[in-house]
């Protein structure tokens, strides 16, 4: 048939980076071994066996245990979390598999092939393949009564499975550029990406255990300037505020959906990651200029962010 060779490299690819991948993904459990609060997945990213995985997969633990496809099999400690990212790190306490190579998720485009893999249900080395689908999402999430924001997702449609939260998102050489989140609805799946911003929540979370973050608690996606718009202010790309949670400083500011953020801190913002890094811990308390438009007049408003709560 015409469409075999195609098909075959397709399955070629996917197999591949599954092979490549799935070694470094554990299962993991955390909580007290005798009656464990969550299941999900991690990947190993250093040599010493520290391992990335989701903020809501580990909750509030503090230990758990990681099982590989190889049979591997170690206690961890819960390093840091962090829920405005829902990345976490974990520490194997004994051997672990040689680290996955961390990509960059900011050559990622539309279409993209991408594999994740992860282990639902406790089965090891569970892979789809799929696109991405979007890029520069937002997406709301709660923690107790308060309202969060995770910036910056990647939507594909390579399906995901409960378990497979905190499991590797994948291109097509076997670069980590994604951590897989949450599943969004039927044939999507999000991902955290692996990024400029994101690796700086690492570092953090290495060195001190947490990331004091700034908050806004915008839901936003990224939007292409109309052509007038565009030669006007010499950009290309704005957020269009798609929500605001009730209370938040975004709230409190004044902004309001259907906004369109076209700067902050006098910078422009193209997608949800030019506006996160503007929102580490030193922006807490501090006034941020944002110029949105509105109803097709140029709005500046001040917005205080507030600091993200680790309740």
């Amino acid at each position: 048939m015409d469409d075999e060779p195609a098909l075959d490299a397709y399955s070629h690819v996917v197999a591949t980076v599954a092979e490549t991948v799935t070694p470094h993904v554990a299962a993991l459990q955390v909580g007290p071994a005798s009656r464990p609060t969550s299941a999900g997945s991690a990947v190993v990213f250093t040599g010493d066996g520290f391992m990335l995985t989701n903020a809501h997969v580990v909750g509030g633990a503090t230990q758990g245990r990681a099982s590989f496809a190889d049979g591997t099999e170690t206690d961890i400690d819960v390093v840091g979390a962090d829920p405005l990212s829902d990345l976490a790190v974990v520490r194997g306490r004994g051997e672990t598999p040689p680290p996955a190579v961390l990509g960059d998720a900011a050559s990622l485009r539309v279409g993209q092939l991408v594999v994740a893999v992860g282990n639902p249900l406790g089965l090891a080395g569970s892979v789809t393949a799929g696109v991405v689908s979007a890029l520069g999402r937002s997406m709301p999430t709660r923690s107790g009564r308060a309202g969060r924001v995770i910036e910056d997702v990647i939507q594909t449609d390579a399906a995901l499975n409960p378990g497979s939260s905190g499991g590797a998102l994948a291109d097509s050489a076997g670069r980590i550029v994604g951590i897989n989140t949450a599943v969004a609805g039927i044939g999507l799946g999000l991902a955290v990406p692996v990024n400029d911003t994101t690796r700086r929540i690492i570092s953090a979370l290495l060195r001190d255990g947490r990331v004091r973050r700034a908050y806004l608690g915008l839901v936003s996606t990224p939007v292409p300037l109309p052509a007038p718009l565009a030669a006007r202010t010499g950009q290309r790309r704005a957020l269009r505020v798609v929500e605001v949670v009730t209370g938040s400083p975004a709230d409190q500011a004044g902004l309001r959906p259907g906004d369109l953020v076209l700067s902050a801190g006098r910078r422009p913002v193209a997608d949800a990651q030019s506006l996160q890094q503007l929102l580490f811990g030193e922006a807490v308390g501090v006034p941020l200029p944002v110029t949105v438009l509105r109803n097709d007049a140029m709005v500046d408003v001040i917005a205080v962010p507030g600091e993200l709560s680790r309740a």
